[in-house]
């Protein structure tokens, strides 16, 4: 079994994971329940839960912020808020991977920062960051 001691969720797999995405979210479960089993510490940014509560706002679901409530309280997910220092890391990230969006910038950055061993996303590009490990929803292998 894979040995993850502190990953960093991004947006999309905890959209996945928590609205039951269709195409996702056998895996994304899978993949919480072996974290949990593990004992990973979860990892998300203020970002993560701007990014995932939009839709529930948007669309009046106000019952999916109560299960991202949920989901931080009972992971007990390390939730990550923006520093001078994360701040400074996605600029360098940014000089180094202009193609890269600032936010997602600054996601890599929480993780670096913070020092996760795992990078969890469903962007295939932010596999080019050499500094994490980074990978998507569909590669994780249980092992």
């Amino acid at each position: 079994m894979n040995a993850y001691s502190k990953v960093f969720i991004d947006t999309a797999p905890l959209v996945y994971f928590l609205q039951k995405n269709a195409n996702f979210f056998a895996k994304s479960k899978e993949i919480f329940l072996n974290l949990d089993d593990m004992g990973a510490i979860l990892a998300l940014s203020d970002i993560t839960i701007t990014e995932y509560s939009v839709f529930p706002y948007k669309n009046n679901r106000i019952d999916l912020i109560y299960t991202l409530n949920n989901f931080i309280e009972k992971s007990k997910a390390d939730v990550l808020h923006t520093t001078r220092k994360v701040a400074d890391k996605a600029a360098k990230i940014r000089a180094e991977y202009p193609f890269f969006k600032t936010m997602d910038s600054l996601q890599l950055a929480f993780a670096s920062v913070n020092d996760c061993d795992l990078f969890l996303t469903n962007d295939k590009q932010l596999r080019q960051f050499k500094e994490l490990n980074c990978v998507t929803v569909e590669e994780f292998e249980i092992k």
